[in-house]
């Protein structure tokens, strides 16, 4: 597993994410076999598929399941690559069926209220420095996520220089090391000024930690987020980073922006990742074509037939 890993950084530069990701999949695959007393590299098809009908079992989802099915496949490929088998037991596997989950999305109105309860918290007058400094950086981190679509990861680990560029726009590293511009809105350009002085001129990060060295992490702010969410008045498990991400991306196609600036916005390799949002067109689409069709007057003007 470990050589597996090593390959997946060095050749295909898999970040940290990934690889965790892949480790935790492999260390219960490898866990599954132990107990059944097979060797990696003898495992068979059947073996493999009773390993996926225990997940089902395990209450994993179908998303999961083929994720990790996924990793499973690449690992047996790179075994029998490298000779270290005689096969690959997961060429006849099938993966489990799939439907198109559509993203949570939170709808413009419920975004205003969440970024007021964030204001109205950072302006609390009888706040402590602390509390105020904490309410402040929420702020920031709420407008910097609506107004970019920015993933969490690089949200997250933004420098603290990032703040005092003069530029409207940020250069983000992406997944593999992919480079994108993301356009800043002078609300969040302004939520970055204001957050500045509450953070310690000698950090490297935008976001320090509240207690260790290092940058914020996911689960604070996620955690962070939910509370804002309920002073919104808006459900908590509605409400996440993610579901904020899923917001930019939904209300930007709302008002007319090509797929292909999302996709790039969003940082997506590929564009049918980006498709899942193409949802929230329906409606427009079926609009423009009701408002702008030459045939629709006609259509609307012509006598029903008897």
């Amino acid at each position: 597993m470990a050589a597996y890993l090593d390959m997946l950084a060095a050749e295909r530069g898999a970040a940290r994410n990934t690889l965790d990701a892949y480790r935790r999949d492999l260390d219960d695959y490898l866990d599954f076999l132990s107990e059944e007393g097979v060797e990696p590299a003898e495992a068979e098809a059947g073996t493999l598929r009773a390993y996926m009908a225990g997940l089902e079992t395990r209450g994993l989802k179908s998303s999961s399941a083929a994720r990790r099915l996924s990793c499973i496949r690449g690992f047996h490929k790179f075994l029998y690559a490298e000779g270290m088998a005689e096969g690959d037991p997961s060429a006849p596997v099938s993966g489990p069926r799939r439907g198109r989950a559509l993203p949570k999305v939170l709808s413009v109105a419920e975004v205003d209220r969440l970024l007021a309860a964030a204001r109205a918290q950072a302006s609390i007058p009888d706040a402590s420095p602390g509390e105020r400094a904490r309410a402040r950086r929420m702020l920031c981190l709420i407008e910097l996520l609506y107004a970019t679509g920015l993933r969490v990861s690089e949200l997250i680990a933004l420098p603290r220089t990032a703040a005092s560029a003069r530029e409207r726009f940020l250069v983000v590293k992406g997944k593999g090391g992919r480079e994108r511009l993301v356009p800043l809105t002078e609300m969040a350009r302004a939520a970055m000024r204001e957050h500045l002085p509450a953070s310690p001129a000698d950090q490297t990060w935008l976001f320090p930690s509240d207690s260790e060295s290092g940058h914020l992490t996911r689960q604070a702010f996620a955690r962070d987020l939910k509370a804002v969410a309920g002073a919104a008045g808006l459900r908590a498990d509605h409400v996440s980073p993610h579901v904020l991400r899923h917001a930019f991306a939904s209300h930007l196609l709302q008002n007319g922006a090509d797929l292909r600036i999302v996709q790039e916005l969003l940082g997506h390799a590929d564009i049918s990742t980006t498709q899942i949002y193409t949802h929230v067109l329906d409606e427009r689409l079926k609009g423009m074509v009701r408002d702008l069709h030459p045939l629709m007057d006609e259509a609307n003007e012509r006598p029903a037939e008897a």
